[in-house]
């Protein structure tokens, strides 16, 4: 149960492995036999069709073992990503995250996604470099002098998204989107709380800091806005 990347691995190198055979030996077959079928995919196809009957049965059993499941969840995901960049699967064809987006398993997704995510956000506004910007000495770059704890947030939604966006159902989108809106609030009710802190020196570095992460974090936002 805490390797499903062996499996996963396992079924990419035998679709790597057979590409060739299929396309110089099986395809013509097809193609004089005047079929419409491709070998290959077909073949990704039965094998990612194993991979669904692995996952159902395992998910069950580690569904609340955040530690297991976040890392079956990454797996997977990595897993679909070279299945359609590197092996031109079809998006109409069976896939993981049809197993991913049911019912139980999806709601544990959400509320361990969450979970990581604060924890996350615990740690970046800890962190002595919070309100320091990545990039305070090379002055072309630093414009908006953001601090380094609003450009860690920002990276942390966009790899949410990352995350979800392959997911079949626009419902299922939205529910990942919900927990984005949470946790920018969240973060904005935290850049309040210091910024309380900060009012007897409003002209203060930190001050200043909280100012250019609003104005970055809203910036950002505005660009993303075109994304459906």
């Amino acid at each position: 149960l805490n390797k499903p990347e062996w499996y996963l691995t396992q079924v990419l190198m035998w679709i790597g492995n057979h590409s060739k055979f299929l396309d110089e030996k099986i395809q013509p077959i097809l193609d004089k036999a005047g079929s419409s079928v491709n070998a290959g995919l077909e073949f990704s196809r039965a094998l990612v069709m194993l991979i669904l009957e692995k996952l159902a049965a395992d998910i069950p059993c580690l569904l609340y073992d955040d530690t297991l499941f976040c890392h079956l969840v990454d797996e997977v995901l990595l897993f679909e990503r070279e299945l359609y960049s590197v092996h031109g699967y079809l998006s109409s064809f069976p896939s993981c995250m049809h197993i991913l987006s049911e019912e139980s398993c999806f709601q544990r997704w959400l509320t361990v996604e969450k979970k990581f995510a604060l924890q996350k956000m615990d740690s970046m506004l800890s962190s002595e470099a919070a309100w320091i910007s990545q990039y305070k000495d090379i002055t072309d770059v630093d414009e908006m002098k953001v601090p380094d704890c609003a450009e860690t947030f920002m990276t942390l939604l966009l790899v949410r998204t990352d995350r979800y966006k392959n997911l079949p159902a626009a419902s299922r989108k939205l529910q990942f989107l919900g927990l984005q809106k949470e946790l920018v609030d969240d973060f904005r009710i935290r850049l309040t709380q210091v910024m309380k802190e900060e009012t007897r020196a409003s002209l203060g570095f930190r001050y200043c800091a909280i100012l250019n992460a609003v104005n970055y974090i809203a910036t950002v936002l505005a660009d993303w806005a075109d994304n459906v």
